[in-house]
């Protein structure tokens, strides 16, 4: 299984210790010396007080954070997690995409979601009520501006008219994209326009807090895998060619982490063969310390 890895450019909190130059090009050189595939950062222009104060987290602008890792690395994979398509217009969105892959020499992983903070959406001027439809159209809308040197679509709200995106991504027909979330609307996404799923564990109140369905651990994955392949074979398309276990949080400093394996080689037995995870740390050297500790033990 290949394994992406979120850096955390967003931790704020931790003063310049994740955040800067320095900091960018020391974390994105340590992840791809200890082998991950990919490095992630996340999305959230504008959270909401509230949200932060009751456990959520900052994000920087996830084109400019993958541009400067791109210009320090050179193998490992750039990946958003997740891009919220209903808070960008789709042809910006397809423009940045375009232009990072091109000039990355097509390492660019586009994992995407409709988007769960109301708050977000309002102070974006984004529409909560239809942020799933919004979310089809966009995928809809950048694939169609990367088919072809000149393109149109219709839009709710936009037209595209005999309009040009150069160059086109590197990767052809386009980067992957994945979409994220644990509801059948999104494994239904998933299958019909994407080529990757990107499930997270979310027991309980978490999964009222995100708005998708609960996930509590792997038996519940399983499940979930059944109804795509079900789905996929009923709607006759093929099974996307990435399937992401749920994202981990759960690796320790302070653990043999018997039980984060396990659950790592349960789901690639189920067929899983990307992973996203997540290291602790509030100092930079503690965190690529830990991080190099979670790749000997998945052995990558």
């Amino acid at each position: 299984m290949k394994v992406s890895i979120i850096l955390p450019v967003d931790h704020v909190q931790n003063g310049n210790e994740f955040i800067g130059q320095d900091a960018v090009i020391e974390l994105a050189g340590a992840v791809e010396a200890a082998g991950f595939d990919a490095c992630a950062v996340t999305d959230h222009p504008v959270p909401s007080a509230a949200w932060l104060d009751s456990g959520g987290h900052y994000a920087q602008d996830p084109f400019v954070m993958l541009a400067m890792i791109a210009a320090v690395t050179r193998r490992i994979r750039l990946q958003t997690f997740l891009l919220v398509l209903p808070y960008r217009n789709p042809f910006i969105m397809a423009r940045s995409v375009a232009s990072l892959d091109a000039s990355s020499g097509g390492r660019v992983i586009l994992a995407v979601g409709a988007g769960y903070l109301k708050g977000e959406f309002h102070a974006l001027g984004a529409d909560f009520a239809r942020r799933n439809e919004a979310c089809d159209e966009a995928i809809d809308a950048m694939v169609t501006a990367w088919a072809n040197d000149e393109f149109s679509f219709e839009g709710t709200g936009y037209s595209a008219r005999s309009h040009r995106i150069l160059p086109r991504p590197l990767q052809q027909p386009h980067p992957p994209i994945w979409v994220g979330g644990n509801s059948k609307q999104a494994i239904r996404r998933a299958v019909d326009k994407c080529q990757g799923w990107v499930p997270f564990y979310a027991p309980g109140a978490a999964a009222k807090n995100n708005r998708t369905a609960e996930m509590s651990g792997v038996e519940d994955y399983k499940a979930r895998l059944d109804y795509l392949r079900d789905y996929a074979r009923e709607a006759g398309r093929p099974v996307p060619q990435d399937l992401v276990a749920p994202t981990f949080t759960a690796w320790r400093e302070d653990s043999d982490n018997q039980g984060f394996r396990d659950d790592f080689a349960r789901c690639a037995d189920m067929g899983a063969n990307w992973a996203v995870v997540t290291a602790p740390g509030t100092t930079r050297k503690a965190w690529i310390d830990n991080a190099n500790r979670m790749a000997d033990d998945l052995r990558i």
